[in-house]
C-alpha cells in the first residue's frame, strides 16, 4: 500500500545526497547486501535483548532497501537478476527477524509469544508468494496492507517502542488478511477474465 503510493517519489529526496557522496557510483546489489546484513546485526541485538538499537538498524536496513532501487533507477542499473536478488534477500531479512524474535521469547519461556511469532512469519512468507504466483498467471497484484513497507515500520517501532507483543498481533491478523485479500482479488479478476 505505502510503496504503491509513494511509488517513485522518494527518488527526487534519497538520490541527490547519495550522488553528491558517490558521484556516480553505486551498485544496486551492494545495497541490497549491505540491507540484508544490517537485518543480521539487528537479530543478533534482538537475541541479547538490546531492542532499541535493533530498532534503529531495522531503519538502516529499510533505507538500504529504499537505496538499492533508487540507485538502480537512477544510474541505469535495473536488471532483472537484481529485482530477483533484492527479492530473496528481502525474504531472507523478513524471515531472520521473527526467527531472532521467536528464540528471543523462547529463551525467555513465552511460548505464546513464539506461537504468534510463527503465525507472523507464515503471513509475511505468503504475501510475496502469492503477489508471485498471481504475477506468473500474469496478473499484477499489490493489494492489501501489509506489503513490506508497513511490515518494516511496524516491527521497528515495536523494536523502538518496546511494543512487540503488540505489534506482533496486528502483523498476525493483518498479514492473513492481505493474504486472503489477494486471494480474493485473483479470484474475482480470474472470473472476470473467464467471464469474456
Amino acid at each position: 500500500m505505502l510503496s504503491d503510493k509513494l511509488g517513485h517519489r522518494l527518488d527526487s529526496y534519497l538520490y541527490p545526497p547519495f550522488k553528491k557522496i558517490f558521484g556516480g557510483w553505486g551498485n544496486p546489489n551492494l545495497f541490497t547486501l549491505l540491507g540484508f546484513f544490517s537485518t543480521l546485526v539487528a537479530s543478533g541485538m534482538i537475541l541479547k535483548g538490546f531492542w532499541l538499537s535493533a530498532g534503529l538498524v531495522i531503519i538502516l536496513s529499510g533505507l538500504f532497501d529504499l537505496l538499492d532501487g533508487v540507485i538502480a533507477r537512477n544510474l541505469g542499473k535495473a536488471t532483472t537478476f537484481g529485482s530477483f536478488f533484492d527479492s530473496v534477500m528481502d525474504r531472507y531479512s523478513d524471515l531472520l527477524l521473527l526467527l531472532a524474535i521467536s528464540i528471543y521469547y523462547l529463551n525467555e519461556g513465552n511460548s505464546g509469544l513464539v506461537i504468534l511469532t510463527s503465525v507472523v512469519a507464515i503471513g509475511i512468507a505468503l504475501i510475496p508468494y502469492v503477489r508471485a504466483k498471481a504475477e506468473s498467471l500474469q496478473i499484477t497484484c499489490h493489494v492489501g496492507w501489509m506489503e513490506r513497507a508497513e511490515r518494516i515500520i511496524l516491527l521497528s517501532l515495536g523494536s523502538l517502542l518496546n511494543w512487540m507483543e503488540p505489534v506482533l498481533w496486528i502483523l498476525a491478523v493483518l498479514t492473513h488478511v492481505t493474504v486472503l485479500h489477494r486471494i480474493y482479488y485473483v479470484w474475482k479478476k480470474m472470473s472476470v477474465n473467464n467471464g469474456r
